[in-house]
């Protein structure tokens, strides 16, 4: 299975049904799934990787279709989906069949999606499609069509040290085309997934991969250089990176998160950066004495809360199948403790920014609501206004909610070729 002989067809296709099966049993998110059987199978080239996640990427996203079609097909199901699903030429694939499987994809390619039942043509679970027709009406398609279609990929040109056209011109040399994107000016999108980590840009630290609704989320915050700023449930550190580069690498920014892991993936980024007011930080949990020892006296709080994540379904399609309503409830819970907590670290004045990458008003609206409520020491800010002062194009479109439509950042896949995100924002008195 070296790289120099393309796998034969028949191979190709066992070693997808095989993927399709492990990654069914939703007992990881995929993309570990996936990585783990690539570590596994270290004979695969790159066009057979491809093929291999592209499959099944295509099974979750049409899964509820798929589930559809395969009782008429035979075989194992898992091989029936990974038919459905193949990512690859389709002569390829026939190659590969029996005359019965060959009819029967015939068959099943003859269908007419637009005139089957409404769940295998938005490919969601149940309880999720009435909470986004409420938010959406007519709009409630496009997103589903959006969500079912797969995400480019948007790169945050480091402002510490590199310029969007010398990055720009370093990508096109090397034949790939990267545009600037639309709201953020420190974005560049490009089409497909190249394999970026060999280019000196990325190398030096340049540029990082980092979704473009994600780099307005850091814009939201505003940091200042020289100022304390807290990156509250860090993660990997997109967004700390950032606000590290908004502070020009002066004051001091804490990337606190209760993983250890998370936070270990952020030191090689870090260390590319050139950022040196950088400190990550292991929390217990959102009480933590690290967290009362700053009380009263940070400038800005970003609390990107944990969350369901479905605003990320273009690129992790399983979490419409790994995700439900309880789990929901239980992350509001989360969700509302954490801010709480944060809230305390600012000083009179401070800023605080509460975000999410889901589409549901219960982690979103829901949660910044009740925290103005019971906390009148916060008025809520305008996103939309923050957003044109900082210079951002149409800000007003990227918002909506309060008296002005402005008062949230709320990005949806459909309208803003954006992951879907939500932000809130406010001021201590």
């Amino acid at each position: 299975m070296g790289q120099s002989s393309a796998m034969h067809p028949k191979a190709l296709l066992d070693v997808c049904s095989e993927l399709v099966r492990l990654s069914l049993k939703f007992d990881h998110p995929t993309d570990a799934i996936v990585a783990k059987f690539f570590r596994d199978n270290r004979g695969l080239g790159p066009r057979e990787r491809a093929t291999l996640s592209g499959t099944v990427y295509n099974v979750l996203r049409k899964k509820l279709l798929f589930d559809h079609f395969a009782p008429s097909g035979s075989g194992p199901k898992e091989r029936r989906l990974a038919i459905l699903g193949f990512y690859g030429p389709g002569d390829f694939l026939r190659s590969a069949l029996t005359d019965q499987e060959k009819n029967w994809l015939d068959q099943c390619e003859k269908i007419n999606v637009a005139d089957l039942m409404e769940r295998h043509r938005h490919n969601l679970p149940e309880w999720l499609v009435q909470p986004l027709k409420d938010q959406l009406g007519d709009e409630f398609w496009p997103l589903a069509e959006s969500l079912n279609l797969g995400a480019g990929l948007d790169l945050r040109v480091n402002a510490l040290n590199a310029k969007r056209a010398d990055v720009q011109k370093e990508l096109a040399q090397a034949g790939i085309k990267a545009v600037n994107t639309p709201y953020s000016p420190w974005g560049l999108r490009i089409a497909g997934k190249p394999t970026l980590n060999k280019f000196d840009g990325f190398i030096k630290g340049a540029f990082e991969v980092q979704d473009e609704g994600s780099q307005l989320l850091a814009m939201l915050l505003d940091a200042k250089r020289g100022e304390m700023v807290v990156d509250f449930c860090a993660g990997a550190g997109g967004k700390t990176l950032a606000i590290g580069a908004c502070m020009r690498s002066t004051g001091r920014l804490y990337a606190f998160d209760t993983s250890p892991h998370r936070l270990d993936a952020l030191k090689p980024r870090l260390a590319r950066s050139g950022l040196s007011n950088v400190h990550p930080a292991a929390i217990a949990h959102e009480r933590d004495d690290r967290v009362k020892r700053l009380a009263g006296k940070i400038d800005r709080v970003l609390v990107d809360a944990p969350c369901s994540g479905l605003g990320t379904l273009r690129r992790n399609p399983d979490l419409k199948w790994r995700q439900s309503l309880g789990l929901v409830a239980e992350l509001a819970v989360t969700q509302a403790a954490i801010l709480q907590s944060a809230a305390r670290l600012l000083k009179p004045g401070g800023r605080l920014v509460y975000a999410t990458c889901s589409m549901l008003v219960q982690e979103n609206e829901a949660i910044a609501q009740a925290f103005s409520e019971a906390n009148p020491d916060f008025a809520p800010l305008e996103a939309g206004e923050v957003l044109s002062g900082l210079k951002v194009a149409d800000a007003a479109k990227l918002c909506s909610g309060g008296e002005t439509g402005q008062r949230y950042l709320r990005l949806w896949p459909h309208r803003h070729h954006t992951d879907g995100f939500f932000a809130a924002v406010w001021q201590r008195a």
